[in-house]
């Protein structure tokens, strides 16, 4: 008589862990990544939110875990992705900042040399699928097809409109069907577009293990929203929040398209789900909430890495477990390839690890000994190490000049990272940026730096008098 698949699952987490052996298409699982764009810390009801119902995103926490100390790579958008694609900090390769304006060099992107976690699990077997955002460079080697995913729909710039298939932002802001060929549309949502897009692989390959990372455009700016959602928040009176609240809600309603999806092809059990930000809430840009942490995106406080974290594989996972210790990101990719059985490249060492014994509550220690963040061409940088984080902030014009010098937190205590104890605890402050230090010094320089093209100048510009303005208020 067969083995149920239930029980391969299980035999295939123990070979994971360590039990040694090759696992067979059969007993991997899928893996389904689910990327928000700039969504605030508390902006799920499963985070906190009394103002945004989330049933069906608040599900994967209930049937699995909730990650509460989960950091990203990067506190911004192309070079967080960079990190959570390869399993590797960013700073390994150079790829610390965003690009403004347009790349007329052709070298913005993800390294070639790197090898992105799509390119693994396709040469072990597994059918790969990009849905939504790339923002991993727009020139023709960077483009997704040539980074390991065999199928792709989506857009390959840093924002999209939500009502319109052409922006007016040039060819890389442009919708991009699953032929290649631009995808219209004139009645449409780009949400709900994008879901739709992710379930119709998800049931083309029903039959084959794969891995789909869906990266949605929302809630990025531009603030839209249907009339559908917007009357759910009629509550609501404040602008962009409002329109923000009704943009989440309808990608939680996307989440439960594929949730759907799932089921009716008989795959929930038997597929690995994580769903994340890729950075902190940028607040008033697009009306979004960080409570109770400081700082946003663009920022190394906690309010610019520290992201909602979600994980359901019903197969090996407990049910509704919450997760208290660091986890990151990169530890993605290393999650994955582990369980498909792959082993990653020596010359390309990941800096991620493998959570399923912690989620499952196997290993009591911490996943990583240290944290390492850095955006030099900001000048910030971070470090954190079990409940102390080691914060230089100086440069970053949004912070107080105050805050210039690094300063030590003990995140236990201060999780809104007000007080600097430096002071008290001289030797863990030497401790922490001796290890940033040695971190460092095996880094290369950034590829690039910030745009000083004249839309870059004036996009700065234009947040600064932005900022000033509220200011005043």
């Amino acid at each position: 008589m067969e083995i149920p698949w239930i029980r391969r699952l299980h035999l295939a987490v123990a070979l994971a862990l360590g039990a040694g052996g090759a696992l067979g298409a059969a007993e991997r699982p899928n893996f389904l990544f689910i990327l928000s764009d700039d969504q605030g810390f508390q902006d799920l009801a499963v985070q906190g939110s009394s103002e945004i119902p989330t049933p069906h995103i608040d599900s994967l926490a209930r049937q699995g875990v909730r990650c509460t100390q989960a950091y990203v790579s990067a506190p911004m958008c192309s070079p967080s992705r960079a990190g959570l694609l390869t399993g590797r900090s960013q700073s390994r390769f150079g790829h610390e900042i965003n690009w403004e304006g347009r790349d007329s060099t052709g070298r913005k992107g993800l390294p070639i040399a790197e090898r992105t976690i799509a390119e693994y699990l396709r040469a072990a077997g597994y059918r790969t699928g990009c849905v939504g955002k790339w923002h991993l460079g727009d020139a023709p080697q960077f483009h997704p097809r040539r980074r390991g995913f065999e199928q792709y729909f989506g857009h390959l710039g840093g924002s999209h409109d939500y009502f319109r298939a052409k922006g007016d932002r040039g060819a890389s802001y442009a919708l991009e069907g699953w032929d290649g060929k631009p995808f219209e549309f004139e009645d449409g949502y780009l949400t709900e577009i994008n879901a739709q897009a992710a379930t119709e692989f998800i049931h083309r390959h029903r039959a084959e293990p794969w891995f789909l990372y869906l990266a949605f455009n929302a809630p990025h700016t531009p603030t839209q929203a249907t009339r559908k959602y917007l009357e759910r928040f009629a509550h609501v009176k404040e602008e962009p929040r409002r329109t923000y609240c009704a943009m989440v809600s309808a990608l939680d309603d996307a989440v439960g398209r594929l949730l759907a999806q799932l089921r009716a092809d008989g795959l929930e059990e038997k597929t690995f789900i994580c769903l994340l930000s890729d950075n902190g809430g940028p607040l008033e840009r697009n009306g979004s909430s960080n409570t109770p942490l400081t700082g946003e995106k663009g920022h190394l406080y906690e309010g610019g890495i520290r992201v909602p974290f979600l994980v359901q594989w019903k197969a090996a996972l407990p049910a509704g477990r919450r997760y208290d210790r660091p986890v990151s990101s990169l530890d993605l990719s290393a999650t994955a390839l582990a369980l498909a059985g792959v082993a990653p490249d020596p010359a390309r060492p990941l800096d991620g690890v493998n959570l399923l014994p912690f989620l499952r509550g196997e290993q009591g220690s911490d996943p990583h000994d240290v944290l390492f963040w850095r955006m030099k061409a900001r000048r910030i940088w971070a470090v954190r190490k079990g409940d102390w984080k080691l914060l230089s902030a100086h440069g970053w014009h949004d912070v107080p000049s105050s805050v210039a010098t690094p300063r030590l937190i003990q995140l236990a205590n201060d999780p809104a990272e007000r007080q600097d104890v430096s002071a008290q605890f001289p030797e863990k402050l030497a401790e922490l940026r001796a290890a940033y230090v040695v971190w460092e010094a095996g880094l290369p320089e950034p590829l690039w730096g910030p745009d000083d093209s004249p839309e870059a100048a004036e996009n700065r510009q234009n947040r600064t008098q932005r900022r000033a303005e509220k200011a005043r208020k």
